[in-house]
């Protein structure tokens, strides 16, 4: 998920989701599917009878990156509810309100007899998309924590089957420490990514404010394109306490764990430094983990590439040449982490400043649209595939994945079930760390996918908790 905004504002006005339109679209041919081996494709075909169905759209050049035969990216997003959830609605709101969102959510990727990808219709099994665990009853809420926590690392681990829509959703109805029950979604970064996936849940709630620029491009200069070209092909970062180097730990256990910061200490801390309070966050987490010298750590941050400034509906989404279209439009930015010295360690300011000249110096920069045009230079003459392996390497050969978006400054409700707090995660990425970073009602709830015996998650978030505790304290002693 892909927005570098934060949002601020005090208003606690309740919210209700709402219905959307349907889209249709009448085109056809024979397909076969686009996993899996001959043998499998040509089996899913006939069990599913689609040898004349309708196409929703052909599928986007990201897209096939992210399904792909070395790439299999998902988000995962978590809602956590104010009052213990009642799942009797849960069908009819998927039929009536999820579904009508996009058509991708009842489509297939499919290949046709020309080796062209597009976006199939399906009819779909409602009840084949949602699983409710059953977890020992009467426990403490720290326990259901635990299990809550094993369940994300589970289903974190699993590959969404490919002869059904590629979404799932999980009910989780204990109470943990932080909620009264969770809703999780699990999406196919294929179908969207962050900015659309905001946008179809603030259009059912008809709600769309005007939001600041966000950080659009960095690495204004060849340069630093050619060193981003390295990273991604030959240069790998070095093993360190974020970066075990294991091969294949994309298919490694791993933890997902939160932390909530108050946007108004992030706001006073950005007025007093005069610094972006996103930068802040990024580099205050690389500093809090010590970093020794002779490490070289780069962090893969993604951005969106939409020109924005407030969320657009669903159904402007979907208009032909749509200023922001629906789909995935995100770039990666390489940011090298820089060193904590013994001397910045003792005013963390100082660090505050110097990650903050670092970035400022790389923002405005054409790099990132560079590397889209090398993409489709893959795509073009290599392939799909090549490209995705190329997006592999780019993410594998980096310490860290960074990505933060603005949610709703608003509560919300999910069939008449509050929305205490939320959060989301990027899994699949071949990557040891990854951390993600979400506004709600005047709260930064930031959420960490650490490699499981690799990195202690509980000892990172509490070294950030105290150095942000030591800038926010350095912060306020500025005259």
């Amino acid at each position: 998920m892909d927005e570098n905004v934060c949002s601020i504002d005090d208003d606690e006005t309740s919210i209700t989701i709402g219905q959307a339109k349907p889209k249709e679209d009448r085109t056809s041919t024979q397909v076969i599917f686009v996993v899996g081996g001959e043998a499998q494709n040509r089996n899913m075909v006939n069990e599913l009878n689609v040898e004349d169905v309708e196409y929703s759209e052909p599928v986007s050049p990201t897209a096939q990156y992210f399904n792909s035969s070395v790439l299999s990216v998902c988000i995962l997003a978590v809602l956590d509810t104010e009052i213990p959830i009642d799942d009797s609605p849960a069908l009819g709101l998927l039929k009536d309100v999820f579904l009508p969102i996009s058509p991708r959510f009842s489509s297939l990727m499919v290949e046709d007899e020309n080796g062209l990808k597009h976006w199939k219709k399906v009819e779909v099994k409602l009840e084949d998309h949602v699983s409710i665990p059953n977890f020992p009853s009467g426990l403490s809420p720290q326990s259901y924590d635990n299990h809550l926590s094993n369940y994300l690392s589970k289903i974190a681990m699993e590959q969404l089957p490919h002869n059904r829509p590629l979404w799932n959703i999980h009910i989780i109805k204990y109470p943990t420490s932080n909620a009264a029950g969770n809703i999780i979604f699990k999406l196919h970064h294929s179908l969207a990514d962050g900015y659309s996936l905001m946008a179809a849940l603030l259009s059912c709630n008809s709600i769309f404010r005007n939001i600041p620029k966000v950080l659009r491009s960095a690495f204004n200069s060849v340069s630093d394109f050619g060193w981003s070209l390295m990273k991604s092909s030959y240069v790998e970062d070095d093993i360190s306490l974020i970066r075990s180097g294991n091969p294949g730990v994309e298919f490694k256990p791993v933890v997902i764990s939160t932390m909530t910061f108050s946007l108004d200490d992030i706001k006073q801390i950005k007025t007093k430094l005069r610094v972006f309070c996103n930068f802040h966050f990024r580099e205050t987490k690389n500093e809090g983990r010590n970093k020794s010298n002779n490490e070289h750590s780069t962090a893969l941050v993604l951005l969106n590439t939409r020109a924005i400034r407030e969320y657009k509906s669903v159904k402007e989404m979907h208009k032909p040449c749509a200023e922001k279209v629906w789909g995935n439009q995100f770039a990666f930015l390489h940011i090298s982490i820089p060193e904590l010295t013994s001397l910045e360690s003792l005013n963390p300011l100082d660090f505050v400043w110097k990650a903050h000249k670092l970035i400022q110096r790389q923002r405005n920069s054409g790099a990132v649209f560079l590397t889209a045009r090398l993409l489709e230079w893959f795509k073009k003459f290599k392939g799909p595939e090549a490209a995705a392996k190329y997006i592999h390497s780019t993410i594998k050969n980096s310490s860290m994945g960074l990505s933060n978006m603005i949610g709703p400054v608003k509560r919300m409700a999910l069939a008449n079930h509050p929305i205490k707090s939320l959060y989301f995660m990027v899994v699949g990425e071949p990557k040891s760390l990854t951390i993600t970073m979400i506004s709600y009602m005047g709260k930064l709830k930031v959420a960490f996918k650490t490699e499981k015996d690799s990195i202690d998650p509980e000892k990172l978030k509490s070294s950030i908790q105290t150095v942000f505790e030591m800038i926010l304290k350095a912060a306020h002693d500025i005259a």
